[in-house]
């Protein structure tokens, strides 16, 4: 796990060039305090901070030189030991025990099409020194971040906007429609586009390609929606495959040469993860980390943090709860390293997490990310499944589904409603249509109307949506502030149930695989690892997130200079549309906390800017 930067260009003196490379790592030392490396040729700079996880070694220093080609790398490849062994079959060489030697010989043997070989997450760019081209990848979803811009005669890229801020031709324009889409929708991206206008970010699944006729961009892989394969085998079946896909990612994202351990909430995803952990590994000493909220009326989820303890003697549990003097400084950081406006209050428990497990000698960690997202985890995944159920003539499944939805949340007539007419809005809708109704409840703020465009993949509702939170919505936010806060720590976050081989099978399954006609969500999750689960943690419904005592105890107490906005900074914007919402905030009406939060985080950020 590293931080990497790089630029060709061909007007810089190779002196100026190291000066600048150096400057573009000091601002990312954070992501790697092991070792630093800078690399030259011609018009060509690569360099890397290292943070060393497999192969300790200086040998896996980099950029790392291998016959003709130079890489420089941030991730793992979890699969590199098969790969490698496959690759001395077919008669290549190794001088170190690291993955980046192995991605290196990947390339000689299979060219670009090398990435289809690993399972893991990756950003890194490769000098090809006999075809002079740089060639730059991204894993299948995006874990790891690589920004980059070009005129088409020069190309730099980094892990984070802060090492592109440190080079000549940056500009800090921002992307207004970005902004715009932050405050509506809670994403920090939008496909390739950034905050700000020339700054790019490489998409997940994709290649990119620069050389002397610009720039090439392509797809190398995607999930089939069609395949539903694995939707005919029986329900035991299923089960078993699954464990086995889980387990195998769990083994394969735990190898590592430095102490490991895992983020525990007490929810189904992180309770999974230590499970099996513990499962697999019953002799190895575990660490595990969690943050709490005391006092009345906070949601305090050690009870089933410690079902799982409890079950599992060899892990080792360690607790913190962040006092209300702790939050200012803790705002400051996250947010710096954020790089982009802090869009929630839960980013700032994931700094006290990480900072955690730091502090106990940890230097990787297991966490729990990316679950919801295709398993359908989350309770806006059941107006979609009506919406399916409803468009397949399915009326008695969506009766029970329904009717066990709302007794279970214990809906009122109120809300019973709306979920009836948001599954109607789901069913003559695709999710365009959706995010940009949901966009434009919020474009009164703004001077002008933006869009949202998704490429529908799939006629079924429920796959369409699920996909769209893995590559376009939600999973791409919680991934960028992931790395960011474990990165701050210079600590690396693996989350195991991206394993591109567990999603792929689970969008083979049935919908009914997914939420179940009790209205139970992740059943295939539940059901296949009930053995190892505690039964407190296996019969949890309630879906907490990452909980925090929330905007408006933090807006009304430790943070509350950052309602102290100067509406200057935010002219692009409807100016009186956004005092209006925070002076009714201030004035008591707290029903509009969420957006007083992302409006005073913005207003910070551009005060950073």
């Amino acid at each position: 796990m590293c931080g990497i930067a790089g630029f060709i260009d061909s007007n810089i003196s190779k002196d100026n060039g190291f000066d600048l490379l150096e400057k573009m790592l000091m601002s990312i030392a954070h992501r790697g305090p092991d070792a630093r490396g800078k690399w030259n040729e011609e018009n060509v700079f690569l360099g890397q901070n290292r943070l060393s996880i497999i192969d300790l070694s200086e040998a896996s220093n980099q950029p790392f030189i291998y016959e003709d080609i130079v890489i420089t790398f941030n991730g793992e490849i979890y699969n590199y030991i098969e790969v490698r062994e496959e690759l001395i079959k077919r008669g290549h060489h190794f001088t170190t025990q690291g993955d980046t030697e192995v991605i290196c010989a990947a390339y000689k043997e299979f060219g670009e099409r090398c990435v289809e070989q690993f399972m893991g997450m990756w950003a890194f760019a490769l000098w090809d020194k006999t075809q002079r081209k740089l060639f730059c990848s991204r894993d299948r979803f995006g874990i790891k971040p690589f920004y980059y811009y070009s005129n088409s005669v020069n190309f730099y890229f980094a892990s984070e906007y802060k090492a592109l801020k440190q080079t000549p031709s940056f500009s800090a324009e921002i992307n207004i429609a970005q902004i715009q889409r932050a405050l509506a929708l809670n994403i920090a991206s939008y496909k390739e586009e950034t905050f700000f206008n020339n700054v790019f970010l490489l998409e997940p699944s994709h290649n990119l390609i620069f050389d002397a006729s610009g720039i090439k961009k392509y797809r190398y892989w995607d999930i089939d929606l069609s395949n539903k394969e694995n939707s005919k085998l029986s329900f035991e079946d299923k089960k078993t495959q699954f464990y086995d896909l889980f387990e195998r990612s769990i083994r394969q994202h735990s190898r590592s040469d430095v102490p490991t351990g895992t983020c525990l909430s007490g929810g189904l995803d992180s309770s999974a993860i230590s499970s099996v952990f513990s499962t697999l590994f019953p002799q190895q000493k575990i660490k595990s980390f969690s943050i709490y909220y005391d006092g009345k009326g906070e949601v305090d989820e050690r009870p089933f943090v410690n079902e799982v303890v409890n079950k599992y003697e060899n892990i080792e549990p360690y607790y913190f709860s962040p006092t209300d003097g702790q939050i200012h400084e803790a705002f400051e950081k996250t947010a710096y390293h954020a790089d982009v406006p802090l869009l929630g209050s839960s980013y700032i428990s994931q700094h006290f997490l990480m900072k955690l497990a730091k502090e106990k000698g940890v230097t990787v960690v297991l966490d729990g990310q990316g679950s919801d997202e295709y398993l359908g985890g989350y309770l806006h995944s059941f107006y979609r499944l009506f919406a399916s159920q409803i468009s397949y003539f399915q009326f008695g499944d969506f009766a029970k589904t329904y009717a066990a939805h709302y007794n279970r949340e214990n809906f009122a007539a109120k809300k019973r409603v709306d979920i009836l007419a948001k599954t109607a809005a789901s069913l003559i809708m695709d999710e365009s249509g959706i995010y940009n109704l949901e966009y434009n409840q919020y474009s009164f703020l703004f001077k002008s109307k933006g869009k949202i465009a998704f490429t529908k993949k799939s006629n079924n509702k429920v796959d369409d949506f699920l996909y769209q939170l893995m590559f376009e919505t939600t999973l791409q936010t919680l991934l960028h502030f992931e790395d960011r806060n474990s990165m701050s720590f210079s600590l690396e976050s693996r989350v195991p149930f991206l394993d591109h081989r567990l999603v792929e099978f689970v969008f083979q399954l049935k919908e009914e695989d997914k939420i179940n006609q009790r209205a139970e969500t992740k059943y295939i999750l539940r059901e296949s690892l009930k053995n190892v689960l505690p039964k407190a943690v296996y019969e949890r419904k309630d879906k907490k997130g990452f909980v925090t005592p929330g905007e408006v105890k933090w807006l009304d107490g430790s943070l509350k200079y950052l309602l102290d906005i100067n509406f200057s900074n935010l002219d692009f914007l409807n100016v009186d549309a956004l005092k209006k919402e925070v002076t009714q905030y201030k004035n008591g009406d707290k029903s509009n906390a969420k957006m007083v939060w992302k409006i005073a985080a913005l207003n910070h950020w551009i005060n950073k800017l």
